[in-house]
């Protein structure tokens, strides 16, 4: 089914009218969970784009790892600066994350609410975005919205089956389970850890 474009949401303007549904004033529970289980090495570096007020960005480094914060929305940074100044190990940057690439790729990318905030027209231009982010053999750690794709959005749903046949041409899917989550987060959801493959 092709879904019409939809408008360009205005993110800045969103955060400034505070209205921002999908901020929940902390890390994603199954983030949270994630760097308790799992074990990188600590000078690895993490991205998370789109990262609004900085929660996830900040439980990433307060887990001990060096960590930048990529989102759109100025406001959006200037809040998750002030929030989290105190935190040495941890940037906030503004940037696209479809459009422009680092000087120095991460070693992992974690993702909340970034994918399912696109036109999934351009979903195509995430995954090969995100190739360029990542270091090669880094990690990709996403949390996914699972409902089905209507063009009403954002955010805009998406499927096991589509987000594997998204991103398995260039990574490894090396886990995915049903995380905790928000209780009051009624879309379910669904996190995935992939790792890139050798090019």
């Amino acid at each position: 089914m092709i879904l019409p474009m939809p408008n360009d949401t205005d993110w800045e303007k969103r955060y400034q009218k505070e209205d921002t549904p999908w901020d929940k004033g902390d890390a994603a529970p199954g983030l949270v969970d994630w760097l308790k289980k799992y074990s990188l090495s600590k000078d690895s570096r993490i991205l998370v784009p789109g990262c609004g007020r900085g929660h996830d960005a900040y439980a990433c480094a307060r887990a001990g790892f060096e960590t930048t914060g990529l989102d759109l929305s100025n406001q959006a940074l200037a809040e998750a600066r002030e929030r989290y100044e105190e935190q040495s190990n941890l940037a906030f940057f503004p940037g696209d994350f479809l459009t422009e690439f680092p000087e120095n790729p991460y070693d992992l990318v974690f993702e909340h609410t970034l994918y399912c905030a696109i036109d999934p027209e351009r979903r195509d231009e995430y995954a090969d975005a995100l190739v360029k982010w990542l270091k090669p053999g880094g990690y990709f750690l996403a949390i996914h919205f699972q409902f089905p794709l209507t063009s009403e959005g954002p955010p805009f749903g998406a499927s096991r089956e589509e987000i594997i046949d998204r991103f398995e041409p260039r990574f490894k899917l090396l886990e995915d389970w049903k995380p905790r989550k928000f209780e009051v987060r009624k879309e379910e959801e669904r996190m995935f850890f992939w790792q890139l493959k050798s090019r």
